[in-house]
């Protein structure tokens, strides 16, 4: 933990400063824009007050102004604790990382809660509060009906200043972010924790966005215009609310309208790489993307076309380079005895022959090839005497050969990845197994016996019968194939030695 201290520390200090001078700054851009720009702006040149009036009015926000920043004070002080706590606790354990990083993660959306409750809650009821009040009391001079117009207006602006805020906070955490998942990679080796997790929905943020900008501005000229109406000519004001109402309806209709097609054009191509993106995590390098975009999506789809095309190319590349390492190590393993030579390469072609003619899925026929190339690599821990024998083994000498199985699973299951010869083991110990249970090393019967290893002990054995030995000859493929036939339910899985002869006679 002392490097953690020693070296991120600095490092993270200032970040953290920087992130909170950045959320304080945006803070007051939003209010400025929304508060004092369009609240403040509207307010003082929509009502017709007195010069007592004013400063009745300017007292009162000052108030809860006051109010307001220290009730959203505590809560921004809650909102950045865990992230704080990084920075001024000396055990820095990794579930402390990842709980600041959860924070920072949802701090957008934070930022919006904290502007629609402590912000504005912390403003109105103080504020309407003391306007009640002095209505009550007749020490301000205004209708009841303009304070439920100051609450559904403020409730308005503070809608806008939360979606300025929304877009300011998300560009202000990405450092902070790139940070905590350095830090989390390395030295804890920790992939970030809400990688990939979707907090707002891209079609949502485009709904409520154009929304407020389409909408809220409409809705506060609506009732500024109603303020300044019935203070002029109190008849028309009715006709006039008529009016507005209308234009209200068509407006929200037609920024609804857009913000549904904006959402829609952003979201049908994301949704088109996120699928096409499964495809090629689940192995699919076929995948391409179309390109019938006119905007930004047009590079971004070339891009992932140009990326899945890299990948297949690399992962050719590296079937060729699996395929030449198998092979190498059944030739290193062949030459040991001239008499073997290419055995295991021919039990490999009969090994596909066979899973082929049943229908495995060229995937299953590919590890059934690397699996047969392999088989007899456990022979590389017997002894030359005993393996290269002229003569015929004795019974000593046989137990020895039988350990071969054993000591092939054990020489693959040392190379890594595990995973790449997971599916190899079962073929390589089992191929010497028998369909009546009397093989070697398991004694298995039957379908207990691995699938590959069942396919491997048929092209085993014929290539066994069918090559020369020092001590013999190689019989013919006629009578190979028959002691094959003879031999079924008994030595042999029926179903692969019926595979085998159809496809080879």
């Amino acid at each position: 933990m002392g490097y953690i201290y020693s070296t991120n520390q600095t490092k993270g200090v200032n970040t953290y400063r920087t992130f909170v001078r950045s959320l304080i700054i945006n803070y007051l851009i939003g209010s400025v824009i929304a508060v004092i720009g369009v609240g403040g702006s509207l307010m003082f040149s929509t009502l017709s007050v007195s010069q007592s009036d004013d400063s009745l009015l300017a007292m009162t926000l000052g108030i809860s102004l006051v109010i307001m920043v220290c009730t959203e004070s505590v809560v921004f002080a809650r909102h950045v604790s865990p992230i704080r706590a990084v920075f001024l606790s000396k055990d820095l354990s990794k579930d402390i990382y990842i709980k600041a990083y959860r924070r920072i993660y949802r701090f957008p959306v934070l930022s919006v809660f904290r502007i629609m409750v402590p912000h504005w809650l912390g403003a109105l009821v103080p504020g309407v509060t003391i306007s009640l009040i002095e209505i009550h009391y007749h020490i301000l001079s205004l209708p009841y009906s303009y304070v439920f117009l100051a609450v559904l207006g403020s409730f308005l602006v503070a809608g806008m200043h939360a979606m300025v805020e929304f877009f300011l906070t998300s560009r202000t955490i990405q450092p902070i972010l790139t940070f905590f998942s350095e830090v989390l990679d390395s030295p804890y080796s920790t992939a970030a924790p809400v990688t990939g997790q979707v907090l707002v929905p891209v079609r949502v943020k485009f709904l409520l966005s154009v929304l407020v900008i389409g909408v809220l501005p409409l809705l506060l000229f609506g009732m500024a215009g109603q303020i300044r109406l019935s203070q002029t000519d109190g008849g028309a004001s009715f006709q006039y609310w008529n009016w507005i109402a209308a234009v209200m309806v068509i407006g929200i209709a037609f920024a609804s309208y857009g913000a549904w097609l904006l959402s829609n054009d952003v979201k049908s191509p994301i949704a088109t790489l996120e699928q096409l993106m499964f495809q090629v995590q689940n192995g699919d390098f076929e995948v391409r993307a179309l390109v019938p975009y006119s905007d930004e999506f047009s590079k971004l789809a070339s891009g992932f076309n140009h990326m899945v095309t890299g990948l297949a190319e690399r992962e050719r590349t590296n079937d060729q380079l699996v395929d030449s390492y198998f092979a190498t190590l059944a030739a290193a393993l062949d030459a040991r005895d001239r008499y073997t030579a290419g055995h295991s390469t021919r039990v490999a072609e009969y090994a596909v022959i066979i899973g082929r003619e049943v229908g495995l899925a060229e995937s299953e026929v590919s590890l059934l090839r690397k699996s047969a190339l392999l088989h007899d690599i456990g022979k590389i821990g017997i002894r030359d005497e005993v393996l290269l024998k002229d003569g015929k083994l004795t019974d000593e000498e046989f137990e020895v050969i039988k350990n071969h199985p054993v000591i092939g699973e054990s020489i693959l299951q040392k190379i890594q990845p595990e995973l790449t010869m997971q599916p190899l083991l079962p073929g390589v110990r089992s191929h010497h197994e028998r369909y009546d249970g009397k093989g070697y090393p398991d004694g298995l019967k039957g379908e207990q016996i691995p699938l590959f290893g069942r396919i491997l002990a048929v092209a085993d054995a014929y290539d066994a019968m069918t090559s020369d030995r020092p001590y013999r000859a190689g019989m013919t493929q006629n009578k190979a194939l028959s002691i094959l036939e003879s031999g079924k339910g008994t030595q042999w899985d029926p179903q692969f030695v019926d595979a085998f002869i159809c496809a080879t006679r």
